[in-house]
């Protein structure tokens, strides 16, 4: 199997020191490069950049249900493995981070479970954290 190589995102923050700290004291990621308008994170080996942008006043939130619960629509993360995710979600358990769905398992039992949760960033954007049990299913069917 070809190495996988390191995704690129950039996502908007309508307040880019809340941000910063957020990314690097809560979810505790390294920065890389910045300027006044934007900052780089090595985001579990990827390189997320928060850019300063106003909120656009027609912003409205949307959601699909899965395995019976609301997830927001966009959102982004990263596949852990099993025992990160349990470690990295009682840290955020910890400092109180406001979950939109709690860790839970989903699809328990069938192809595809999965640990899974959900929490917003302080500019309103929407993160999954994920692990499967058994990590070959990732694209199974």
């Amino acid at each position: 199997m070809k190495e996988i190589q390191p995704f690129h995102l950039a996502i908007p923050v309508d307040n880019l020191k809340t941000a910063r700290s957020f990314y690097s004291d809560v979810l505790e990621l390294s920065e890389g490069r910045s300027d006044e308008h934007w900052v780089d994170f090595n985001f579990f080996g990827h390189q997320l950049v928060i850019h300063h942008k106003e909120k656009e006043v027609s912003q409205e939130d949307k959601t699909n249900l899965v395995d019976g619960k609301q997830v927001p629509v966009p959102h982004f993360g990263v596949v852990l493995t099993w025992e990160d995710f349990h470690l990295f979600s009682k840290k955020l358990q910890q400092k109180k981070v406001a979950f939109e769905i709690e860790p839970y398992i989903r699809f328990k039992g069938t192809i595809g479970e999965q640990a899974t949760m959900f929490f917003y960033d302080p500019c309103g954007n929407a993160l999954e954290f994920k692990a499967f049990k058994d990590q070959r299913q990732l694209f199974a069917n």
